[in-house]
């Protein structure tokens, strides 16, 4: 009787045993797992048209008016010792803006080859730019026209190195911009050039898409409560290209509330438009933060230069400008 007892008792315990360590597993394989997001919506009307005309500024996103939707953004993180995985899923009207539809914003596996280096292949945001797809990471809602015409997302593989604590480089071969499947043969190259907190970024495909872009992206914190952004860039495609620049100074009156203005110019060159039109973009948003929402109020005016109008007044005219306000709420989780 306490042989079969004690067999019991130890059946007892192994299985406290494979219990307690499987659980322990899950736990320690949960806690490589991260699961972040966000959503967005706004309001948006014009102040100096109808809301009845349909017209926006030309930039990417935030270009509805009355009520409308951003995206749901789903991000599942993996992280291995050396090796990890990223899925970044969006639905909504922005999201299918930046992915054409294909609701994958990024999707890549990387490797820690050493504490300088790694490999990154599958589908990754642009290393050009100041702003980026996500509302969470910029702080205007609207974008700018240099993000708008350069690239969103590049389908390759990139190597960065930390070359020392200030200065680090990315080195890429993808597909040309903003493409899943390579059905030409043609690739682009990526570079960029780091050296605390500033970026000189380089993109080349051979005039098949984008052609020829450099881009400068930084920023300075000139006191505790002023930061300054900015962004420079240079496309050319066989001499039709964009360029311009970008300041972003940012104002933290409390730790709930920032004010923000992005100034803008912007100019274009095409064989089908004449004079070169350029912009000046001036938007002042404001950010105000309770737990993990944003609501951001807006005002933005666009004004284009020459001859060019590509807007209607109130009383429906052609117009060379364009304002509105927007208020937006962002929540990230």
């Amino acid at each position: 009787m306490k042989t079969t007892q004690n067999y019991f008792k130890s059946l007892a315990i192994l299985a406290i045993l494979f219990s307690a360590t499987t659980t322990f597993a899950q736990e320690e394989e949960a806690k490589k797992v991260s699961i972040s997001g966000s959503v967005d919506a706004y309001y948006q009307t014009n102040l100096s048209a109808s809301d009845t005309e349909a017209q926006s500024f030309g930039t990417s996103f935030a270009d509805e008016l009355g009520f409308a939707l951003g995206m749901a953004n789903i991000i599942a993180t993996y992280e291995g010792e050396k090796t990890g995985a990223v899925a970044d899923v969006t639905f909504g009207p922005r999201g299918d803006s930046a992915t054409g539809g294909y609701n994958l914003n990024q999707l890549y596996a990387y490797w820690n080859v050493s504490d300088a280096t790694t490999l990154t292949m599958g589908r990754f945001n642009t290393f050009l730019g100041y702003e980026v797809i996500s509302p969470v990471g910029n702080f205007n809602y609207s974008t700018s026209y240099l993000f708008s015409s350069g690239p969103f997302s590049h389908v390759g593989l990139k190597a960065d190195f930390a070359l020392s604590d200030d200065f680090s480089l990315m080195l890429a071969l993808m597909n040309v911009t903003d493409t899943n499947n390579n059905l030409t043969g043609v690739y682009s190259a990526g570079a960029q050039l780091g050296y605390a907190g500033q970026y000189l970024n380089l993109y080349y495909d051979g005039g098949e898409v984008l052609g020829f872009e450099i881009d400068y992206t930084g920023g300075f914190d000139l006191s505790d409560d002023f930061f300054l952004g900015i962004n420079a860039a240079y496309a050319d495609n066989e001499g039709e290209g964009f360029s311009g620049v970008a300041l972003y100074p940012q104002l933290a009156t409390s730790d709930d509330f920032t004010i923000g203005l992005r100034g803008e110019y912007f100019a274009t060159r095409s064989d089908f438009v004449s004079d070169d039109p350029s912009v000046f973009a001036a938007t002042i948003t404001g950010s105000y933060t309770v737990e993990n929402l944003t609501i951001k109020p807006e005002i933005r005016l666009d004004s284009w230069g020459s001859d060019f109008e590509p807007y209607f007044d109130a009383d429906g005219a052609a117009s060379k400008s364009l304002s509105s306000f927007l208020i937006a709420a962002v929540y990230s989780f």
